[in-house]
């Protein structure tokens, strides 16, 4: 079909490089600027965003890549070597989240830096470059939903670009990367207006992202045909999308409600505040 994207940006040595490649990497890119602009105004130091991404990205990498093959462990087994055919693709978010908080909690523990509001400092920046990185799925022509009609995707006006890449193994298919885009870059924008709004408790900024996103990822998981299934045919992201937004709803009440104790998460008010 005319307007098809090629998944391969360019060549370099021989290589391949992908258009998700140079997505992704823009993304965590422009999160760390965004996380090293707050940590200044919260009294954290830029090398602190710096070096815990040294440690969180392969980690969580790593998780993203453990967390997907877990969910189809019998394919693997068949062949084991394509564990490490990332290049093919299986990488789930959750699984890249999951391994950059437990790095987050022992690097905030070892530089004694409260993780609740180095939590608060990330989170708009990951928010998103997830936004950002369903653009590299669009560009790999994956993460996509059941098939639909060129009507509908036109009745929902998107742009032809779009439309004419969600043909897809003879039809038409739903834009889940487009939703679940959308839907992180609402969040991103309501979480930034909230900021600077709101009176907010340390770990309320990164609690409001998980449910957030849980909410939206629990529906859009339910329309996609590539999903990862787990006890008898429950999509595993749409139960962990549930567990994580009653746990964040439930860490809110109490954090908001019952805990007395929490600092305030204070921004420096003496800041030039055309800064994000």
């Amino acid at each position: 079909m005319v307007g098809q994207i090629n998944r391969t940006a360019f060549e370099l040595f021989g290589l391949q490089i992908y258009w998700y490649a140079i997505i992704i990497v823009s993304g965590i890119a422009i999160a760390l600027w965004l996380a090293n602009r707050e940590a200044l105004r919260v009294g954290l130091k830029e090398d602190d965003m710096t070096n815990f991404l040294l440690w969180a990205l392969p980690i969580a990498i790593i998780g993203a890549r453990l967390y997907y093959v877990l969910f189809d462990l019998p394919m693997y087994l068949a062949d084991p070597i394509q564990i490490f055919n990332t290049r093919s693709g299986g990488l789930a978010i959750y699984g890249g989240l999951i391994a950059a908080v437990l790095v987050l909690i022992v690097y905030t523990r070892h530089h004694f830096i409260d993780p609740w509001l180095f939590l608060d400092v990330v989170s708009p920046g990951v928010m998103l470059a997830q936004a950002m990185g369903r653009w590299g799925n669009f560009t790999n022509h994956e993460a996509f939903g059941g098939e639909t009609t060129r009507q509908f995707l036109e009745s929902i006006h998107l742009p032809q670009f779009i439309i004419n890449n969600m043909y897809i193994d003879g039809a038409f298919r739903q834009p889940t990367f487009f939703y679940e885009s959308m839907w992180s870059l609402a969040g991103f924008i309501l979480i930034l207006f909230i900021r600077k709004n709101v009176s907010l408790k340390r770990g309320e900024l990164f609690l409001g992202y998980v449910t957030w996103y849980s909410f939206g990822r629990f529906f859009i998981e339910g329309m996609r045909t590539d999903s990862l299934y787990a006890f008898g045919g429950i999509r595993v992201s749409q139960l962990l999308s549930v567990v994580l937004f009653v746990g964040g709803i439930a860490l809110l009440y109490y954090r908001r409600k019952k805990s007395t104790n929490i600092k305030l998460y204070e921004r420096d008010k003496g800041a030039n505040q055309a800064l994000i």
